[in-house]
């Protein structure tokens, strides 16, 4: 058998997580943005990398008010997602360079929420030829570039 490496899933599995605290929910500090990994924070939403990606530039865009369903959401709201969605997709194919993009939206702990309260959208970037099929068989993901140094490249575009 061999053996395949994810030391960065430890800070996973072995995380104690603060509770009571949204990772959607920007509060007033800006001074954790970096570490937070947020790339933008509007009127209406916020834009962060997933900390635990399924490759590059895995982004996360949700709604700042704190929503769990998509009927709860305003019409304004709604609106702001999609452009949010549309402009970091621009983004990412600048920077990134993806050849298509996953989108989705997981609602509900069975469909695979792992923050069920705060309704979020996914961007996963795509590549032909990457790795995805790793997290299924092997029970690892493969991230070609360090999660700091792909937040230090969209940053800017996200200003």
């Amino acid at each position: 058998m061999k053996v395949l490496w994810a030391p960065w899933r430890m800070e996973y599995v072995s995380s104690d997580s603060k509770k009571g605290e949204c990772i959607f929910c920007p509060g007033a500090d800006r001074s954790q943005d970096e570490e937070r990994l947020i790339l933008f924070i509007g009127n209406l939403s916020i834009v962060l990398m997933n900390r635990f990606p399924y490759i590059n530039g895995h982004l996360l865009i949700a709604p700042l008010r704190h929503v769990s369903t998509l009927d709860a959401l305003l019409p304004e709201e709604k609106l702001d997602l999609i452009t949010r969605v549309e402009n970091s997709i621009g983004v990412l194919k600048e920077v990134l360079r993806p050849e298509g993009f996953n989108i989705g939206l997981n609602l509900g702990k069975v469909a695979g929420a792992g923050v069920e309260d705060h309704i979020h959208l996914h961007i996963v970037p795509r590549w032909i030829g990457d790795t995805n099929y790793m997290t299924v068989f092997g029970e690892v993901r493969v991230i070609p570039e360090h999660i700091q140094e792909t937040y230090r490249k969209l940053l800017p575009f996200f200003k």
